[in-house]
């Protein structure tokens, strides 16, 4: 079938090849200059404050007084009328059961202003005062809210090393948080340059990428311990090379994830805010659906590569390493032949082919590094049985 050499074949057998280890240099250097805009981001453009965490006032106004802008207009003309400096940060329609409204934020109001502003709405828009409804939220309350939200950050990554270096060791629990900070860096990052408002819903919705940006990287890894399995018994493979593998081989489980998970968080993000203008959804969808986006990439092009990394300082893989790259020169120049390469006839020193010697050494994208088989696998049988057509004793 014309379809079975195709790239999605290739990749669900793991036959693909891409040579992901191999440019980690590329990889990091790359990670470093996103981070490098993210901070630049927080420094210059900062983020976007809600009231909850910066303090303010809200009012809702009925959406029969007119459009949201000629609402957002008067309540602006209030403000300068009786609170000097104060102005909208932000406004947006909300539907309820008893109909809908707009919800206007405000900078901070003390309690007198507060009361004289909404008078002043009701005055501008010729309705009674008790039809408009306001709320005050003190900068104290996000202070907790951020505080606590830290807190079950740490413990989550102390529980995630605990777990990681019991299930794998530590080199991969450290390559798997790394991991998890770049992907938290980049989201906080582009949810600046974006200048989404900081709500209650984007710290939730941070702490939600948390799971998704583990389990990428988890699964990615069960398979590289599996494949790394007693590799430093045979000389066919070097470290990087059974990562790699292991990457191309569970590539496409971890976007056919991503992009299910992905799919729904969209449709929040994409139609509930932008298309029926659901704006209190807006900002727990971006967090969700760039948070997943950058978890997948971070699991593939930076925690994989950045174990290898790590592994290769250990003595006993880089003394691996450098024995199979040792063998692999040793066959490029003819001085050894590989397992079931064709022996040259006796005294025709010249009859192997150092090229096909060495591509026999090398190992193919999807095959797993060579062990002893079996006697029943290689066909033979145990002592003491009879051959076929074997003679008999008597």
């Amino acid at each position: 079938m014309a379809g079975e050499g195709g790239l999605a074949s290739r990749l669900y057998r793991g036959e693909a090849g891409l040579d992901i280890v191999g440019r980690r240099k590329l990889w990091f250097a790359l990670a470093g200059v996103l981070v490098l805009i993210s901070i630049l981001s927080f420094a210059t453009l900062k983020f976007d404050l809600g009231i909850e965490f910066a303090g303010g006032n809200s009012f809702q106004v009925p959406a029969s007084v007119g459009t949201l802008d000629q609402a957002e207009l008067k309540v602006n003309e209030a403000l300068a009328a009786t609170a000097g400096d104060a102005h909208v940060v932000t406004a947006q329609q909300v539907g309820s059961t008893s109909g809908q409204y707009y919800e206007l934020r405000t900078t901070q109001l003390s309690s007198e202003q507060a009361t004289e502003v909404r008078e002043e709405i009701a005055r501008e828009f010729g309705i009674g005062a008790d039809q408009i409804s306001g709320n005050q939220v003190s900068e104290a309350w996000g202070q907790q809210v951020t505080s606590r939200a830290l807190l079950g950050l740490v413990i989550f990554v102390l529980v995630v090393a605990v777990y990681l270096i019991i299930r794998f060791e530590w080199r991969m629990a450290v390559a798997a948080i790394v991991s998890l900070f770049m992907n938290l860096i980049l989201t906080a990052g582009i949810y600046s340059l974006v200048g989404f408002e900081v709500t209650p819903s984007t710290i939730i919705g941070f702490l939600t990428i948390l799971g998704f940006a583990l389990y990428d990287v988890v699964v990615v890894f069960d398979k590289v311990q599996e494949n790394v399995r007693g590799i430093t018994a045979n000389n066919n493979q070097t470290y990087g090379e059974a990562a790699n593998l292991a990457l191309n081989q569970s590539l496409m489980r971890s976007l056919n994830t991503s992009v299910v998970a992905l799919l729904p968080v969209g449709g929040l993000l994409f139609i509930g805010a932008g298309l029926l203008g659901a704006g209190t959804l807006k900002d727990l969808g971006l967090v969700l659906f760039v948070g997943m986006a950058v978890a997948f990439l971070t699991s593939i092009l930076l925690a994989t590569p950045l174990l290898v990394w790590l592994k290769n300082q250990e003595p006993r893989i880089a003394a691996h390493n450098k024995r199979v790259l040792s063998r692999r020169g040793a066959i490029a120049r003819g001085e050894i032949t590989p397992k079931g390469a064709p022996r040259p006839a006796e005294g025709d020193a010249d009859a192997i082919d150092p090229q096909a010697a060495l591509a026999g050494a090398a190992p193919k994208a999807g095959a797993r590094p060579a062990g002893k088989r079996s006697n029943a696998a290689r066909g033979g049988r145990s002592g003491g049985g009879n051959r076929p057509g074997g003679s008999r004793r008597r």
